[in-house]
C-alpha cells in the first residue's frame, strides 16, 4: 500500500458503512434543534404584538429546517464533479440577481437585501456566498500552477470578489460582505498562494475597509458604538448594551430555558441576529460553550473531510469542503463576536440557529456540498474518465 493510501486510511472516517460522517451529522442536528429551541423562546412573546399564535415563529422555522434537510439531502446525493461543471453559471447567477436586486428589491431597516415572492423573502447575498465558495474552488483546481503567480494567480479571482463585493455593498450588506473575502483569502492562502501575496491582500483589504467604515456616517457611528456602547445606551449603542446586559445576566448556568427578560421586547432582532445572547441570558457560559463547541466540531471535520480527498487527489473536493467549513465558521465567529462585544455591529445570522429561511436554506444546502464530498470519499465515486 502507497504513502498516501495509507494517510488517506489514517484520516478517513473508520465507519465506512454509515454512509456517513457520524460526527459531523451530530453537529449539524444539534445545531438545529438548539435553533428551534431557542427560536421557540425567544419568539414565545412576539404573537402578542402582532396578534398571532405565540408559535407561529416556531412552526414557521420548524418548516424551513425540514426544507433545509430536505435540500441537504439532495445536494449530498449530487455528484461532486458536477458542481465543479456548474460553478461558473452559478457564479453568474448570484451576480444577476444582486444587480436586479438595486432596482427591484425591498427595503428593511434602510438596507436593500430582499426579493419577495407570494410572501416568501429571498436574500441574493446568501446564495451569492455559495456560489464564490464553489467558483474559487474551482478555480483553485483550474489554476493550480499559476496560483502562485501574482498577475495570474491572484488578480483574476480578486476582480471577481470585488465585483460581488461592491454590489454587496450597495445594498448595504458589509457583514456579508466580510464573510465572503475572509472566506476566499482562507481558500486561497491553503490553496497554494505566496506569503507575501497573502500579506499584500490583507494590506489592501484592510485598507479598504478602514475607508469604506471612514467615509460612511452609518458604519463610523456603529463602529464608535461598539467601542463605547455605553456612551450612548439608547441610540447608536443600543443593541449591544441591552445584548451585554443579556450576556451578563446569564452568568455561569444561565437563569433558564424560557426565562430571559431581554427577548421581551427590550433586545431588538432578539430571534437572529442577537440570538446567541438569549442563549447567553437562559444557558449562560455553559451555553455559549455548547455552541462554540459544535462549530469547531463542524470544522474540524470540514478540514478532516478535505484533508481525505487532497490525499487522493481529489481537489476540487476538498477545497469544496474547506470553503464550505471556512464560511459557516466565520459567520458564526462574527456573529457571535457581535453578541460578545468584541467585534462591532454586523446584520449577519448564526447559521442553523438564527431564526429565518435564506439563512437556513443555504446553510443547508452548504452542508449537503460537505457531506457530498464527504460520500464521495466513501464511495469513491469519480467523474466518469478519470479522477477529479
Amino acid at each position: 500500500m502507497s504513502n498516501t493510501a495509507l494517510q488517506a486510511t489514517r484520516f478517513a472516517p473508520q465507519d465506512n458503512s454509515a454512509g456517513v460522517d457520524s460526527v459531523l451529522l451530530g453537529s449539524f442536528i444539534s445545531l438545529l434543534m438548539l435553533g428551534l429551541i431557542m427560536v421557540f423562546s425567544s419568539t414565545i412573546a412576539m404573537g402578542d404584538q402582532d396578534l398571532s399564535t405565540n408559535t407561529a415563529h416556531f412552526w414557521r422555522q420548524l418548516v424551513h429546517v425540514v426544507i433545509g434537510v430536505s435540500l441537504t439531502v439532495a445536494v449530498a446525493c449530487v455528484p461532486v464533479w458536477l458542481w465543479k461543471k456548474l460553478s461558473l453559471p452559478l457564479l453568474a447567477v448570484a451576480i444577476v440577481l444582486l444587480l436586479v436586486l438595486i432596482f427591484v428589491g425591498i427595503e428593511v431597516n434602510g438596507s436593500t437585501r430582499w426579493f419577495s415572492v407570494a410572501g416568501f423573502r429571498f436574500q441574493p447575498a446568501e446564495f451569492a456566498k455559495i456560489a464564490i465558495v464553489l467558483y474559487t474552488a474551482s478555480y483553485l483546481t483550474r489554476r493550480q500552477a499559476e496560483i502562485k503567480k501574482f498577475s495570474k494567480g491572484i488578480v483574476n479571482i480578486a476582480i471577481v470578489v470585488a465585483v460581488i463585493g461592491c454590489l454587496l455593498l450597495m445594498q448595504p450588506d458589509f457583514g456579508s460582505f466580510v464573510v465572503m473575502t475572509a472566506t476566499v483569502g482562507l481558500m486561497m492562502f491553503l490553496g497554494g498562494i505566496r506569503v507575501s501575496h497573502t500579506l499584500l491582500c490583507l494590506a489592501v483589504v484592510g485598507i479598504a475597509m478602514f475607508f469604506m467604515i471612514s467615509l460612511s456616517p452609518y458604519r463610523m457611528e456603529r463602529f464608535i458604538a461598539y467601542l463605547d456602547p455605553w456612551a450612548d445606551p439608547y441610540g447608536a449603542g443600543f443593541q449591544l448594551t441591552q445584548a451585554l446586559i443579556a450576556v451578563g445576566r446569564g452568568e455561569i448556568f444561565g437563569v433558564g430555558l424560557g426565562a430571559s427578560i431581554q427577548k421581551l421586547y427590550y433586545l431588538p432582532h432578539a430571534n437572529n441576529d442577537f440570538i446567541l445572547a438569549v442563549i447567553a441570558e437562559e444557558l449562560g457560559l455553559v451555553g455559549i460553550i455548547l455552541v462554540v463547541g459544535l462549530y469547531g466540531v463542524l470544522l474540524q471535520r470540514a478540514l478532516m473531510i478535505s484533508r481525505v480527498a487532497e490525499l487522493v487527489g481529489r481537489v476540487y473536493a476538498a477545497r469544496l469542503a474547506q470553503g464550505v467549513g471556512f464560511l459557516l465558521v466565520f459567520q458564526a465567529v462574527i456573529n457571535i463576536g457581535v453578541n460578545l462585544g468584541v467585534l462591532p455591529t454586523k446584520g449577519l445570522t448564526l447559521p442553523f440557529i438564527s431564526y429565518g429561511g435564506s439563512s437556513m436554506l443555504v446553510c443547508c444546502i452548504a452542508m449537503g456540498l460537505l457531506f457530498g464530498v464527504d460520500r464521495q470519499n466513501r464511495t469513491g465515486e469519480l467523474k466518469k474518465g478519470g479522477v477529479q
